[in-house]
C-alpha cells in the first residue's frame, strides 16, 4: 500500500512492480497472518460480518460488511467515509477480526465501525491510483508555504481520500500551531477539501519508514502498533552506557527496543544483592564499582583504593554481607577473589571443518640475496660418484 499500491493496470503490475508482495515496508506492511483461514466454523454458526481494511502506511479501520459480500484478504473494497468513500485493502477476515476488535476494545454498534459499499471497481481504482501520484507532489509544495508562514511545524505526509475529494495532512510540531492562513492556502494551491491531523514522532516514524541501528525495518513501521513509554532507567537496568545518539531512534525518541529484555534483566537483578550495600572487612571498606549480569559477578574496589578490583559472585557477596551482619566480617576480598582466579587456557578447534582464509594465497618469493646463496650451496656440495 505504502509504494503506490499493487493493483494491476491492462494485465501488468504497477507501483513497487511486485505485485503484492514487497518487503520494503510497504505491501506487508503490518500484515496479519490468518491462521484460522483453512478451517470451517461450526454449523449454525454465520461468519462474523466484520472486516478489517488497511489503508496508506499500515492505518487500519473495522467496517461491517453489511451488504454480505464474499471477501478474502487482499480484495480492493470502498468503503463508508465522511464524505463521500474511501478505498483500501482488506488485511483480514473472520473470526481473528473479533479478536482484534476486543483487543483495541472497539466494540460492534460503535460509530466508528462503518459499512462496506462494494467491491471497488476498475473506475474507483483509477481514481484512487491518480489521487495517490498527487500526493508526493503536493508534499514538497505544502512544505514551501508553511515555510513562506514562518510555521514551526513539519508536514511529514500526505494521504488522500479515495475519491479524491479530501486531503489529509499529518504534521509534527513542538507546540500547538496557528494554521488557519495555512489552511486557505492549501485550499487556494490545490483546489481540494484539506484537513490537518497532527501526530508524534513515532507515529511519523511508523508512517514514513526506515531501517534501524539493527539493520531491519523499523518495528513500528512493521509489526508494533502500542507505543509504550520509555525511560533511561530501562537502558541503566541492562547496563547500556546513556549515549543519547545511541539510545534514540529515528524518531528522536528513546528506542522502544529498550524495553523487549527489560523484564529478564529485572528478574536476574532480583538475585543480585544491591549495588548501594557497601562490604564490611577487617582490611577495610568496598564498594561496587560493576557488575555483569550474564555472568552473575560484581567488581568491589576498597576505598581510597579504587583501581584495584576484585571480582566476585553473588554468592560470595550474600555470605560477606551475612557474617558482617553477625557482628564477624570477613578478613579480606582477596581470599574470595583468589578462588576464581584460573589459569583458562583457549584452546581453539576447527570443529565445523572450515579451511584457512590464506590457502589461496600465494607463498612469498625467496629474495634474490636468499636465491644467490642457495645456488651457492648447491655448487659446493659433494656429489656420489659411486
Amino acid at each position: 500500500m505504502a509504494c503506490g499500491s499493487c493493483s494491476t493496470k491492462d494485465g501488468q503490475p504497477k507501483g513497487c512492480k511486485n505485485n503484492g508482495t514487497c518487503g520494503t515496508d510497504s505491501c506487508n506492511k503490518l500484515a496479519v497472518f490468518d491462521w484460522l483461514s483453512n478451517m470451517s466454523l461450526p454449523g449454525g454458526i454465520e461468519p462474523f460480518n466484520c472486516v478489517e481494511v488497511r489503508f496508506k502506511n499500515g492505518r487500519k479501520h473495522f467496517y461491517k460488511n453489511t451488504e454480505g459480500l464474499s471477501l478474502t484478504m487482499g480484495d480492493v473494497v470502498a468503503t463508508e467515509a465522511s464524505p463521500g468513500h474511501d478505498v483500501g485493502v482488506v488485511s483480514l477476515t473472520g473470526e481473528l477480526v473479533k479478536v482484534q476488535m476486543k483487543k483495541k476494545r472497539v466494540k460492534l454498534d460503535s460509530p466508528e465501525v462503518n459499512k462496506i459499499y462494494r467491491k471497488a471497481s476498475q473506475k474507483d481504482i483509477d481514481v484512487w491510483q491518480s489521487s495517490r501520484e498527487r500526493e508526493e507532489a503536493m508534499k514538497v509544495r505544502a512544505r514551501e508555504i508553511a515555510i513562506k508562514l514562518n510555521l514551526k511545524m513539519k508536514i511529514s505526509d500526505i494521504e488522500f481520500q479515495g475519491d479524491g475529494s479530501k486531503a489529509t495532512f499529518y504534521y509534527t510540531a513542538e507546540d500547538r500551531v496557528d494554521f488557519r492562513q495555512l489552511i486557505k492556502e492549501f485550499a487556494k494551491e490545490f483546489k481540494t477539501r484539506i484537513e490537518m491531523r497532527q501526530i508524534g514522532f513515532r507515529q511519523e516514524a511508523a508512517r514514513l519508514g526506515g531501517i534501524g541501528s539493527c539493520g531491519r525495518e523499523l518495528c513500528c513501521s512493521t509489526w508494533l502498533t502500542d507505543f509504550r513509554s520509555v525511560t533511561t532507567s530501562a537502558a541503566r537496568y541492562q547496563q547500556l552506557s546513556l549515549n543519547p545518539q545511541k539510545l534514540a531512534g529515528q524518531c528522536g525518541k528513546l528506542k522502544c527496543c529498550l524495553n523487549y529484555e527489560l523484564d529478564a534483566y529485572l528478574d536476574a537483578l532480583k538475585d543480585f544483592p544491591k549495588q548501594d550495600v557497601k562490604l564490611q572487612t577487617q582490611k577495610g571498606t568496598a564498594v561496587c564499582q560493576k557488575i555483569d549480569i550474564f555472568k552473575g559477578s560484581l567488581w568491589y574496589a576498597y576505598e581510597g583504593e579504587w583501581m584495584n578490583w576484585f571480582e566476585l559472585t553473588k554468592d560470595q557477596v550474600k555470605e560477606i554481607i551475612k557474617a558482617a551482619q553477625k557482628k564477624n566480617p570477613v578478613a579480606s576480598l582477596e581470599e574470595f577473589s583468589a578462588e576464581l582466579e584460573k589459569d583458562v587456557t583457549n584452546d581453539f578447534s576447527n570443529v565445523v571443518g572450515q579451511d584457512s582464509l590464506t590457502r589461496f594465497d600465494k607463498p612469498k618469493k625467496a629474495s634474490h640475496k636468499k636465491r644467490r646463496n642457495n645456488k651457492k650451496r648447491r655448487r659446493k656440495k659433494p656429489r656420489n660418484n659411486a
